[in-house]
């Protein structure tokens, strides 16, 4: 499963990361929240021989934050798309799906603000599960606005919460004060309901916040993956904002997430760095492989490094790109696809810095003729290719 994954993930131009299992336990506090049930409840806590407080990692978003900060990415200005597979470790009671110390795989991309950089994160899920033999696993998306927004969210959830606070466990009592978003969150059916009833977090999502997640949702429906909007998804963790989501799946009974993640663009900031836009998810292994005994198994085919750059001429072609770049996945084609308002220039000098053999390119004046134009970086050629023929033109021109 891992070397399905890793093979996957280098179509779309990722690169592995390996954090330490043990790190500073601020690490987490800061960026997970220290009333959070992970750091309160489920992290393995200890003072090691020098009377340091550390913590083995009970997630991999905020080791690779700490990471990409101590290595000075976060001021580079540059696409950082970062991988990582390995253990976690939680102080839970053990059940179906869920151990002390699990695996993920987990991807982060660092630098764009894009609603396309969700979409394209959201397609590469759905092929790394389809690919695993988890395919049957359905998408949940939601929007739960900004830092801007969260404040009056708060306030209103709490206002409701409140005139329930009766019905509500005791674990959700102390969410209400402490952050009532992870309410939704709840697995009592009394309290799930309730929040059910509730009016849904994103309706106080600001008109920037609304746009960004219409425009992930049009590219979905671009690229033909399926999902549903559920209010429900909120992912209570303190750096979610914006798009969030989860796949699961049926044949895991009650506790169904096969995976999760969303856009967190506070983040970087908040842990010290400078601020730097990023989305990300991490799926659950072990619970890949439990879905698999539900499924058939699915091959993959051997995969390149990224040869091909799929650049755009204006922000309205970028959701175009975003599907030329995976007509070439689909026939293992490695390649990388622009997704930020950036002149073609600077995307150039991107191909060129990534390494990549070819660029490929579909305007308006490209598309009125129904054709691709296909440049060699190396020779400075270009060519225009009939629309139908382009991906067979690119294979060959790859085979040299």
């Amino acid at each position: 499963m891992e070397s399905r994954a890793r093979q996957v993930l280098e179509l779309y131009g990722y690169q592995e990361v390996r954090t330490p299992l043990i790190e500073d336990s601020a690490v987490f506090t800061r960026s997970l929240g220290s009333a959070e049930e992970i750091v309160t409840k489920q992290m393995y806590l200890f003072q090691d021989r020098g009377g340091r407080e550390v913590a083995l990692r009970p997630e991999g978003t905020a080791s690779v934050v700490r990471a990409l900060i101590e290595r000075g990415l976060d001021k580079t200005g540059g696409l950082t798309r970062l991988y990582y597979l390995g253990p976690m470790f939680r102080a839970e009671r053990p059940q179906a799906g869920r151990r002390r110390q699990f695996h993920q795989l987990g991807v982060e991309v660092f630098g764009s603000a894009s609603p396309y950089q969700d979409a394209e994160v959201l397609a590469l899920l759905t092929r790394l599960l389809r690919e695993a033999g988890a395919g049957a696993a359905v998408l949940k998306i939601n929007n739960i606005g900004c830092r801007q927004d969260r404040p009056e969210m708060v306030k209103r959830l709490k206002e409701y919460f409140k005139g329930h606070l009766d019905h509500l466990c005791q674990e959700c009592k102390l969410r209400l004060e402490k952050n009532p978003l992870r309410i939704f969150d709840c697995k009592q059916e009394r309290c799930r309901s309730i929040a059910h009833e509730s009016n849904k977090p994103s309706q106080w999502a600001c008109g920037g916040c609304r746009e960004h997640f219409d425009k992930a949702r049009q590219a979905l429906d671009l690229l033909g993956i399926p999902y549903e909007v559920d209010h429900q998804i909120v992912r209570g963790l303190d750096y979610y904002t914006r798009t969030v989501f989860e796949a699961v799946h049926e044949g895991l009974g009650a506790q169904n997430a096969i995976g999760a993640g969303g856009r967190y663009d506070d983040l970087v900031g908040q842990m010290g760095g400078e601020p730097v836009p990023a989305v990300g998810f991490a799926l659950g292994l072990e619970r890949i492989l439990m879905a698999q005994e539900q499924e058939a198994k699915v091959s993959v085919s051997s995969a390149k490094r990224p040869q091909v750059f799929v650049a755009t001429v204006s922000p309205a072609e970028i959701p175009k790109g975003l599907a030329l770049a995976e007509a070439l996945r689909e026939k293992g084609i490695a390649c990388v696809n622009n997704v930020d308002d950036r002149p073609l220039k600077r995307q150039l000098e991107q191909a060129e810095k990534w390494g990549c053999v070819l660029v490929a390119i579909q305007g308006e004046a490209e598309r009125s003729k129904k054709v691709v134009t296909v440049k060699q970086m190396a020779a400075r050629a270009q060519t225009e290719v009939p629309e139908d023929q382009w991906v067979e033109k690119v294979k060959e021109l790859l085979a040299g």
